[in-house]
This record gives C-alpha cells, structure tokens and sequence, in this order.
C-alpha cells in the first residue's frame, strides 16, 4: 500500500551513497545499544534546478531511494536533507515502508534491492538507487 506523505516544496539533491554524521562516539566502556534503525523504500519526485546533473531536456525526475530511520518520518527528514546539499529541486515524496512492510504487502523485491537496502543500514546512509528522467 502505498503512503502518500506531505509534499515537501524546498528539497534538493540527486546523489548516489550519502553517509550521515555519525556523531559523537561512544566510549568503549558503555556497552553499545541495539539499533531500531530501519531502512525505508522512498520516491522523491525532484524538478530542474541550475547544477542538478540531470539530462538537458529533462523537466524533472523520480528517485528510488533506501534510507535508513527510526522511522520513516525520520528517514524522509535526512532524505530531504541529503538531497538539498545535492543541488536539486525535491518536489514530493511518498513512502513505500520497510522491506518487512513490503514482502508482506507482495511486493517482488530483488536480491539486488535487498543489498542495497542493508548497505543503506549498515552505513547509516541514503542510498539513491535509481534515476528515471522525465521528459516533456
């Protein structure tokens, strides 16, 4: 099912891997807490921008991204704010889940995808899967 979730008007960015800061680290006495960490399936849809990197012609694009969040609120926020440091337009965005979400819901999901969304966790990243240009 998919969840349609608020238009975001001032997002930015195309990329392919972008870690998040890490933060401060932890001293090596504190025994390290479990991560709730998820990845999330997310389509940004991005206008032009001056610098965007997309095809000359093109009037804007949709991006397949696997972000790591708490939840998904979250992973739209560090979405959004990976993709403003990219130089594009983000438009929308709309929320597909968790891979657990999704084979549930009967979705075919690739070895290829699966991956990607553990390199996404592992990192701690925004992983921008796929480019699909539009065209007038």
């Amino acid at each position: 099912m998919k969840r349609r979730l608020p238009t975001l008007d001032f997002m930015p960015g195309v990329a392919q891997v972008l870690r998040r800061s890490k933060g401060a680290q932890m001293s090596d006495k504190q025994p390290k807490k479990p991560s709730r960490q998820q990845v999330f399936t997310l389509l940004v849809e991005i206008g032009r921008k001056e610098g965007d990197g997309l095809p000359e012609k093109a009037t804007g694009a949709a991006l397949m991204v696997y972000a790591s969040g708490v939840d998904e609120a979250e992973a739209v926020r560090e979405t959004v704010a990976i993709l403003k440091q990219a130089d594009t337009a983000p438009l929308d965005v709309s929320g597909y889940g968790t891979l657990e979400e999704r084979e549930s819901e009967g979705h075919d999901i690739s070895e290829e995808e699966r991956g990607l969304m553990q390199r996404a966790l592992q990192e701690n990243a925004v992983i921008v899967a796929q480019v699909t240009p539009f065209f007038d």
